[in-house]
């Protein structure tokens, strides 16, 4: 989106205020919160009412209704990208039987849709975003990187390149 500069929080919510996306995380589906970077705190969480002549409380003469154009935008783009993929594979694991500098990761296909292919991910452990992506139609694949100093995580890729959600591996170790 033109003027849409999307940036990751890694913080669950702000502080004093809650979103919608927090019961859903409590239950464990991927859940995010869009919202302004500055925000203006006598609209919010206010009750109505004019004090000091400054009107406080959530009442639509604030909506800024460009910024919501371009965050419901986000959210159906984000969405048909998800829909059109196939669904995330299952059984994601790392090996962790062995001491070795490498790693070893193994899934399953995903329950609906079809997988053309698997993107692997990895990033070294203090990076915040994936730094390195392989490509496979395998189900398992060998990296030589120490699975100690990386994470991983595996996406399945449709006909059409969408690609689902990122799983994290669980350790294997029988």
């Amino acid at each position: 989106m033109d003027q849409l500069e999307v940036k990751l929080i890694y913080r669950s919510d702000r502080f004093l205020r809650g979103g919608d996306q927090t019961p859903f995380a409590r239950e464990g589906f991927t859940a995010i919160r869009v919202c302004e970077m500055n925000e203006n705190y006598y609209y919010q969480h206010e009750d109505v009412r004019v004090e000091d002549g400054i009107q406080y409380g959530d009442l639509p003469e604030f909506v800024d209704y460009a910024y919501m154009q371009k965050v419901t935008a986000l959210n159906v783009a984000s969405l048909a990208a998800l829909a059109s993929a196939p669904s995330a594979p299952r059984q994601v694991g790392i090996d962790v039987r062995r001491l070795s500098n490498s790693t070893t990761l193994q899934w399953e296909a995903p329950e609906t849709g079809r997988a053309v292919g698997y993107y692997v991910l990895m990033r070294e452990t203090d990076q915040s975003m994936w730094e390195k992506k392989y490509f496979t139609t395998e189900t398992r694949m060998e990296l030589p990187y120490s699975k100690d100093n990386y994470f991983f995580a595996v996406q399945a890729v449709g006909e059409k390149g969408f690609e689902s959600l990122p799983v994290f591996p669980q350790p294997i170790m029988r």
